[in-house]
């Protein structure tokens, strides 16, 4: 089963969502509480986390912001209806997706099953660190380290490309694949977009000039991570 971690203080949501959740194939562990969500990721691995950002004591934004310090475990918010300043916030501090209460619980499960495929590409979803070529890149930092130490940030893009990119390598993934691999909620993308950010992300890894490079361009069908990941 796949064991997911609900932090929510209404505990008639906890009560209803956990036994929905299970009916899935869920194994759902439910707290009330920041001091209790930090006690159970210490026990043992999630493989996802189902965040309220209105908690009593720390908010959920709060409890994000420490949680992304020291792991990649994918996050969905809960987020009132229209609380746009908090939903924007977790995305840019690292949140994975967020629904807005009150929420269809059918609607939820297709997020957390969306969020985990993208998440885990054939990869532990844990692993802070992959390595290729010259390059290591640090999954909960969003920074790339290059074989002198020297440390690259990764815009919110950027990141979400490599990490298709690394999940991938060795195949030949479309614009439309790539789209699909690094959507985000709320954020606008198109093939233009992937471009973009392919043009951005060669810049960084050194590889415009590079023949045949890290990221090919495989004339049309899409684009190439031509490294193993290690």
């Amino acid at each position: 089963m796949t064991r997911c971690l609900l932090v929510d203080d209404d505990a008639a949501l906890r009560t209803e969502l956990s036994e929905y959740l299970q009916g899935f194939g869920f194994e759902v562990t439910a707290v009330a509480s920041g001091v209790a969500m930090r006690q159970c990721l210490a026990a043992q691995p999630f493989a996802v986390v189902l965040l309220d950002v209105m908690l009593p004591g720390e908010d959920g934004v709060s409890l994000l912001r420490g949680l992304r310090q020291t792991s990649s475990t994918p996050v969905i918010m809960l987020t009132a209806r229209g609380d746009t300043s908090s939903r924007v916030l977790g995305l840019e501090l690292g949140a994975d997706d967020y629904v807005a209460k009150p929420f269809e619980p059918r609607e939820l499960v297709a997020r957390i099953q969306a969020v985990l495929r993208r998440g885990s590409g054939g990869q532990d979803p844990g692993r802070r660190y992959v390595a290729f070529a010259t390059w290591r890149f640090d999954r909960v930092a969003r920074q790339l380290i290059s074989a002198d130490d020297v440390v690259l940030p990764l815009s919110s893009a950027e990141f979400r490309l490599l990490e298709a990119f690394v999940s991938k390598a060795g195949q030949v993934l479309s614009r439309d694949r790539l789209l699909e691999l690094t959507r985000a909620p709320g954020v606008e993308v198109n093939e233009r977009s992937i471009d973009l950010a392919v043009s951005r992300l060669r810049t960084k890894l050194g590889d415009a000039s590079r023949e045949p490079g890290l990221i090919r361009t495989i004339r049309g069908e899409g684009y190439l991570f031509d490294t193993e990941v290690a």
